[in-house]
């Protein structure tokens, strides 16, 4: 079974591995009712989606007529504004039908402009804000992609109490000189203030480029077995933090199963040994 660990000062033990549900985006119900399957196999107890994730949300409606109950839930809105954040929150319970979810997340928060906006008086975070007073949702995260996301995060977290943050991690990219030293603040800021920590792009291999997508993630993941090992073990090594998986159900099943045998993180050697003959990149510029 997948460790699980307090998900920040929530109150919830979460499985390290918590399910990207971006994977159900254009999913059919068929497709859809194999994931969920395998999340109670497995044991995940944790479903992370957004309303900008497709049919995500419509697609685990009928299973939280009966299993709502099994999982710490999260998504996202990514409007700027009040008056759009607040609509996009209400209709994002509507299409789970749910009348709460566990986490709100101001999605990929990462542009200046944008992040003043969302930190307005009129912006997304009031309306987050609002909707947990009024026991809509229960917890508010931030999110974020790009190398510019840690930086970002150092700046939200300064101006809000966030619960959880969520930010690119692997051996790959926190080779970044520029990125991997805000990441290690972000970090060192959770952990001295509970915030808990998610993870996302931990088996990508790089950009698509030219090469036709072969998986339904919107970067080349690594495939094999033994490389996906590595890299979550990798990520697992890091304490307290979680893993979101990737947005493609295959690699999802292999995932899970490098986390299930995780006992230590991979040495130097083995990343750089990895890194060179994957030819991985960060993706970001």
């Amino acid at each position: 079974m997948i460790e699980r660990i307090p998900f920040g000062s929530t109150g919830h033990d979460s499985t390290r591995v918590i399910f990207g549900a971006a994977a159900l985006g254009s999913a059919t119900e068929r497709e859809a009712d194999e994931a969920l399957e395998l999340l109670l196999d497995r044991g995940i107890n944790h479903i992370d989606t957004a309303a900008s994730y497709g049919d995500s949300e419509l697609r685990l409606a009928p299973w939280f007529r009966e299993h709502r109950s099994r999982f710490f839930l999260a998504t996202k809105t990514g409007e700027r504004s009040y008056t759009a954040a607040r609509e996009e929150i209400r209709r994002s319970l509507e299409r789970m039908g749910v009348d709460q979810v566990d986490l709100i997340q101001l999605h990929c928060l990462v542009h200046p402009a944008e992040w003043d906006l969302a930190m307005s008086e009129e912006g997304a975070l009031r309306a987050a804000i609002e909707a947990r007073d009024e026991g809509l949702v229960r917890f508010i995260g931030v999110t974020g992609h790009g190398l510019t996301v840690a930086e970002m995060h150092r700046r939200s977290l300064k101006r809000f109490s966030f619960d959880s943050v969520l930010f690119p991690f692997s051996h790959v990219i926190m080779q970044d000189t520029q990125y991997a030293p805000d990441v290690e603040q972000v970090l060192t800021t959770c952990r001295a203030r509970n915030i808990a920590v998610q993870t996302i792009k931990g088996i990508a291999r790089g950009p698509w480029g030219s090469k036709e997508p072969t998986a339904g993630t919107w970067y080349e993941p690594l495939h094999e077995q033994a490389h996906i090992d590595l890299a979550v073990h990798w990520i697992l090594g890091e304490p307290g933090v979680f893993l979101n998986g990737p947005s493609d159900i295959e690699l999802l099943a292999r995932v899970i199963d490098a986390a299930e045998r995780f006992t230590a993180r991979p040495d130097e050697a083995a990343m750089a040994e990895l890194a060179e003959e994957q030819r991985l990149s960060t993706m970001f510029v």
